[in-house]
């Protein structure tokens, strides 16, 4: 068999730090519908090409190498499978490669830096920021996003680059602020006058972004396969919906996201908020009730009642806190119910429940906080989202180096108010009047462990 066959190849402009399954889902995948729509250079510019650089391991740069960058998304809906061929990728590179980094964030025609480093990658621990800081120091390469990200501007600052954009498209709230918080932190620490350059010439875009993308499977190429004859080795599988907003300046251009559906606008926030709140946090309920309960996938879960009615309860807390009208929640969640319950798409909720201790905050604890500061309880749902998590955490089948430290204190602990309070202090450090929440929370646990078993492995494919 072959591999998929390039037939475009356009001039890196953009630089991509993370090459995950979602990076080729969203970004690439807008990036190649931007560059179809304007004909490959109809515009005198030969389109957008992007050098991507992976996060961590390097498989996913060796097998996209092995086949000159391109790749097959299949966008797979409740009926049937489509295939497109993308080749908005020009290269592939392991992250680690300081030199073919530094080089790459060096080059006057890139414009853009786009980044999907998951939620934790913008916090890494002191002790991997202090060595970061010594190989900066020292000339050699950072292994932390913020490393990688200062080490690059320091080498596109000395070869007198022009300014750029650095696009978040994490799951953060106000992800853009938070990049330039981290970055200029490090910055700073390694030379003031590095920082200070930063803080003036490069632009940091908040974003929203939305597709699901579960991880890819050797089914999934078996079916790429019999779909294009082709044997693709890196195909990525997602859902038919997507979504884009951005906020922010690109002074030095970018390409044409919106003609082919991303959102420019003034404040990206409410949009963020939307999609923590309502598809964010659903997804973590679901993730550690629907294990609690024997469910392997979201849609597993959501034909179970009793996560579907926890979902619909979260979701009624979390809307009287949003600030769209009636209308557009109403068009969101029906969209999100469409989207959960598509059987084809196996997200699983062992991949959704990785490092919870960093995603409650902004997609629970942010809008049960809400709902306090206007004067209205704590909701019930939101409550029982926080015990399923220590129900989760008490198996010891989590993947969350950030609660590992809770996780062995939790171990100690048997009474459930005391289970509640040592996790609300960890969630939300120096709060104060929590105690309806902790309260909420002991009575969720009290009734999860009436009726849901702790794990201590994943349960396998297709059990319930």
């Amino acid at each position: 068999m072959t591999p998929p066959a390039r037939t475009e190849r356009h001039p890196v402009r953009i630089v991509h730090l993370g090459l995950g399954a979602f990076h080729r889902a969203h970004q690439a995948w807008y990036t190649q519908r931007a560059n179809d729509a304007s004909s490959d250079g109809a515009s005198g510019d030969g389109g957008w090409g992007i050098a991507a650089f992976t996060g961590r391991s390097p498989r996913a740069a060796e097998a996209l190498a092995a086949q000159d960058a391109v790749y097959t998304l299949v966008e797979r809906g409740p009926e049937s499978d489509t295939a497109t061929l993308i080749q908005s990728l020009t290269v592939v590179a392991d992250g680690a490669d300081g030199e073919r980094w530094r080089a790459a964030m060096a080059d006057p025609a890139v414009a853009v830096v786009t980044l999907t480093v998951t939620e934790a990658g913008y916090r890494p621990d002191a002790a991997a920021l202090d060595a970061d800081l010594a190989a900066l120091r020292a000339g050699g390469a950072a292994a932390t996003a913020p490393g990688r990200l200062v080490d690059g501007l320091r080498a596109r600052r000395a070869a007198g680059s022009p300014r750029l954009a650095i696009v978040s498209c994490d799951n953060l709230p106000d992800n853009g602020a938070v990049t330039r918080e981290a970055v200029l932190g490090l910055a700073a620490r390694v030379d003031q006058d590095l920082a200070a350059w930063i803080d003036g010439e490069i632009s940091f875009v908040s974003t929203m972004v939305d597709r699901i993308t579960p991880a890819t499977t050797d089914a999934d190429r078996a079916t790429v396969e019999q779909l294009t004859g082709f044997d693709d080795a890196a195909p990525v599988v997602t859902e038919p919906f997507s979504e884009w907003v951005l906020s922010g300046e690109f002074p030095a251009g970018r390409p044409a996201w919106d003609a082919v559906g991303a959102q420019f606008v003034s404040d990206v926030e409410p949009f963020e908020r939307r999609k923590l709140w309502l598809l964010n946090a659903g997804h973590s309920l679901l993730a550690y009730l629907g294990l609690l309960r024997g469910h392997t996938t979201i849609a597993e879960a959501m034909a179970d009642p009793a996560c579907a009615d926890a979902l619909e309860a979260l979701w009624s807390e979390a809307r009287t806190e949003l600030p769209f009208d009636e209308e557009a929640v109403d068009a969101a969640l029906a969209a999100l119910r469409d989207r959960f319950t598509n059987a084809r798409i196996e997200h699983r909720l062992a991949q959704i429940a990785t490092d919870g201790s960093q995603k409650l905050g902004p997609r629970i604890l942010d809008p049960l906080r809400s709902r306090l500061d206007a004067g209205r309880a704590p909701g019930v749902a939101q409550a029982g989202a926080i015990a399923a998590w220590i129900r989760h955490l008490l198996g010891g089948a989590y993947r969350d180096p950030g609660a590992e430290a809770l996780a062995a204190r939790l171990g100690e602990l048997s009474d459930d108010e005391d289970l509640a309070t040592e996790a609300m202090r960890a969630l939300a450090p120096g709060v104060t009047g929590l105690e309806p929440v902790i309260a909420l929370i002991r009575d969720q646990l009290g009734a999860l462990r009436a009726t849901t078993t702790i794990l201590t492995t994943e349960p396998q494919r297709g059990a319930h």
